[in-house]
């Protein structure tokens, strides 16, 4: 009875310790309307705005005292604006355009206090709530980040970023999305992300639902300064510990790879291939590149963890940052001829995209909570529902996994258990709408009881 006992024991064991259930990850659904939109992107427009912010000679934040209405920092700025202010024109008052202007003091860095004024799209949303983010700067910085004289192109540093939003807003413009979209053209980026930061930090103190941003810099060209080409991938920088975060808690529960920002990256790596066929989206699992940084860093500092940022898939360092020259037979300079009209296309489309899935898709499920009250081979998580959801779908994957790898739709609930393992799987749950569109997954706090 005894041996009999231990093997049944033992087979309990085994039974209960099995390979979790390899519900297969669903296809992305297309939604037609995303689909048009996508496809309305044009090259040829983006070149041409490319082309017209070259044209201003400088975007240097110090040429402010002397832009002219063809020249300077000011005069890309007001051109800028126009812009919106054209397609706000077809929106049936549902976009506004304002400049977000101050003074910032003189830094360690810069020789005077300087005028910031970024440009700010806003396109309201049916609901009231969640606002997105796509985002750009229209500063640039020769070889003399402080030095507003001299001519400094700003050609994919960031003209592409900057013709990318504005594109983006022209073809998502005429939409009615759920959400709120904002475009921003800021200022200041260069020397200390100041335009970002005075904007993210205002958002907060009134307390706006950011609840994600796509933040483009540096976005236009497919060859590296190392002769690499990648003409269809695109990358995208996530951080990991969002401020704030409890290093012990992290280690505990191994929650290192599940901030809001990683989710976010997640899907978008998931929606942009569905929508721009051979385009791929490589995931950078760091906050960006070293020795650089970005305006999704100001969203992350004020609170909204939730921020990514695209960059080409190989830069050119001499093409950056760069007086226009030609030394030792190498052309320098953020030069328009470097530009690759048909990339930059394609990262705009990945970026309409996923902003579309987003502000036309369900909210994400809040106050996720993964329930330990006991040891199991399984996983249960709660949650609070959220608005416009047919159904909610669990996910998780192994460990070591990039990208969520099983779903299981467990229905219009607010709690569901799977035979997932808590202990060797990562597991979230995120919303699903009635045309099949899902929300972003959403990691949950460990609670015992």
């Amino acid at each position: 009875m005894l041996r009999l006992a231990g093997a049944t024991l033992c087979a309990a064991a085994i039974i209960g310790a099995a390979p979790a259930p390899n519900d297969p990850l669903p296809a992305v659904s297309i939604d037609p309307a995303i689909a048009a939109l996508v496809g309305a992107v044009s090259a040829e427009r983006l070149k041409s705005a490319d082309d017209t912010l070259v044209a201003f000679g400088t975007r240097n934040d110090f040429s402010e005292t002397s832009s002219t209405s063809t020249q300077g920092v000011f005069a890309a700025r007001d051109w800028i604006a126009a812009r919106f202010r054209s397609i706000a024109a077809a929106t049936g008052g549902r976009m506004s355009v304002a400049l977000d202007t101050y003074v910032q003091a003189k830094t360690p860095r810069t020789p005077r206090a300087v005028a910031e004024s970024s440009v700010i799209a806003t396109l309201q949303g049916s609901e009231p709530g969640s606002i997105y983010v796509m985002s750009s700067h229209f500063d640039d910085c020769h070889g003399h980040c402080t030095v507003g004289s001299g001519v400094a192109p700003g050609a994919d540093d960031n003209g592409s970023g900057v013709a990318a939003v504005l594109e983006a807003a022209r073809v998502m413009a005429t939409t009615q999305f759920r959400g709120t979209i904002v475009f921003a053209c800021f200022d200041g980026e260069e020397l200390g992300l100041w335009g970002s930061n005075h904007f993210a930090r205002a958002e907060a103190a009134r307390h706006a639902h950011i609840a994600a941003v796509l933040n483009n810099d540096i976005i236009g060209n497919s060859v590296g300064g190392d002769g690499i080409s990648e003409p269809n991938v695109i990358r995208a920088f996530s951080e990991g510990l969002p401020v704030g975060s409890s290093l012990d808690r992290v280690n505990l529960v191994g929650s290192e790879n599940d901030s809001p920002s990683r989710e976010l990256s997640r899907f978008v790596a998931e929606v942009v291939p569905a929508y721009v066929p051979d385009f791929t989206v490589r995931q950078i699992f760091r906050a960006d590149r070293f020795l650089r940084g970005g305006d999704q860093e100001s969203f992350q500092a004020a609170g909204y963890s939730a921020a990514i940022r695209f960059v080409e898939a190989h830069e050119n360092f001499a093409h950056q940052h760069q007086d226009v020259r030609v030394e030792n037979g190498m052309q320098y300079g953020d030069l328009p001829q470097y530009i690759d009209a048909a990339y930059l296309a394609r990262a705009t489309q990945a970026n309409v995209a996923a902003l579309s899935a987003l502000a036309l898709g369900p909210a994400a499920p809040v106050g996720v909570q993964l329930v330990t009250a006991h040891l199991g081979y399984d996983s249960t998580l709660r949650w609070q529902p959220a608005a416009d959801v047919a159904s909610y779908e669990l996910v998780w994957r192994a460990t070591d996994a990039a990208q969520w790898q099983y779903a299981r739709n467990v229905g219009n609930v607010s709690q569901s258990t799977v035979p997932v393992s808590k202990d060797d799987f990562i597991v979230g749950v995120r919303s699903v709408d009635a045309n099949g569109l899902r929300s972003p997954a959403v990691y949950p706090v460990a609670v015992r009881e």
